[in-house]
């Protein structure tokens, strides 16, 4: 049987290694994943709960509107009900857009290395995918800018982006939005919203009500921790989201996953705590690149991209991963000399980079 030409073309996402595989590979009964940007602190235990007294309706469908979700998400951002758009996770209101406005016909532009699901969809739907490069980890707005035409339906920006950490600032966003055309929809990636802390990270919410062909992305997954249950979402105005409305799956969205972001919205605190935590996390590792002259850039994520120049991301992977730590190797993500690592409780962060200083002293007699 034939498919789509274009799937031939690309691979399945490749998620970090399970810790389970890890264990049984390596004879470990311990094993630290520090590879896809999970929550280390767990949930809110608001969250929990709110999981556990669903448990009892699992007969049920979910309410495919969200609608206790709905009202809660919109009260806590001040937009209306009908400015939210419900995924299975971020990724999926990726593929709703996607679905919904790209055709052979036109083209989307976005960054690279950014997140590789903007154009792993682009393709499926046989767009034209306009790929600018980051300089200095950053997003090369006038670049983008040049990029778009008159068949540009789709312009990406992650920030903070993954895998850099790096973000776009406010004036920087502003004078970009002011210039992109109305037929080009702006989709902003903030997945990692809740972790940033710089003084000039934008607000974006806010700024819906001036461009109408604006999109903010969100996630449950990341500083919430309910990854596991995969909901996110979109706010834009209520016309298009009413357009692409019917490209989303029914019930797409599980009763678990909605009682648990009910829950977790409403438990500020915990997020303020991780944001914190993480905060005190990421100059753990500022202060060891410091100390070994190792390039990296400074992260709005719980995430940080550090270059270690002389050797190959993957052979650190490989070193870290029989020490029983899980990492993301560079290699796959447009940084070949760079591991990608995924901010840690402190004694995580402490233990890996004990293990990282090893693997340079080690290298270093060897040279």
């Amino acid at each position: 049987m034939e498919v789509k030409k274009q799937l031939l073309s690309l691979t399945p996402y490749k998620p970090g290694k399970p810790i389970e595989e890890v264990k049984k590979e390596f004879g470990l009964e311990k094993v630290i994943k520090l590879a896809s940007n999970e929550n280390p602190y767990g949930s809110s235990p608001k969250a929990v709960e709110a999981i556990k007294q669903e448990t009892l309706k699992l007969t049920l469908y979910p309410d495919g509107y969200a609608s206790e979700l709905r009202t809660a998400v919109a009260n806590f951002l001040n937009v209306k009900e009908t400015e939210i758009l419900f995924g299975n996770g971020s990724d999926e209101v990726i593929q709703i857009l996607c679905r919904s406005l790209l055709t052979k016909d036109t083209n989307t532009v976005m960054a690279t290395p950014t997140f590789s699901q903007y154009k792993h969809n682009a393709v499926i739907e046989g767009a034209e995918i306009r790929e600018i490069p980051l300089v200095d980890g950053q997003h090369d707005l006038d670049k983008m800018l040049e990029s778009i035409d008159d068949e540009t339906r789709i312009v990406w920006i992650c920030s903070p982006n993954n895998p850099t950490g790096t973000y776009v600032n406010k004036d920087r966003l502003h004078v970009f939005l002011q210039r992109v055309p109305e037929t080009t929809l702006v989709a902003i990636d903030e997945a990692y919203y809740e972790y940033a802390t710089a003084l000039d990270y934008p607000e974006t919410i806010p700024l819906l009500s001036q461009y109408k062909n604006l999109i903010i992305l969100r996630t449950f997954s990341k500083a919430y921790g309910l990854a596991a249950l995969r909901v996110g979402y979109g706010v834009a105005n209520t016309e298009l989201l009413q357009k692409i409305e019917p490209a989303r799956e029914p019930f797409n969205t599980s009763r678990l996953a909605q009682a648990a972001a009910c829950a977790s919205i409403e438990d500020q605190t915990f997020i303020e705590e991780c944001r914190k935590k993480n905060t005190k996390g990421l100059q753990q590792y500022y202060d060891f690149c410091e100390e070994h002259k190792l390039s990296y850039y400074p992260s709005e994520t719980n995430f940080i991209l550090i270059d270690f120049k002389h050797y190959e991301g993957d052979a650190i992977f490989n070193y870290l991963l029989q020490k029983g730590i899980i990492i993301r190797s560079g290699n796959a993500l447009g940084f070949p000399t760079s591991i990608r690592i995924t901010v840690g409780s402190e004694e995580e962060n402490k233990e890996i980079l004990e293990h990282l200083h090893t693997f340079l002293q080690e290298h270093a007699v060897q040279s």
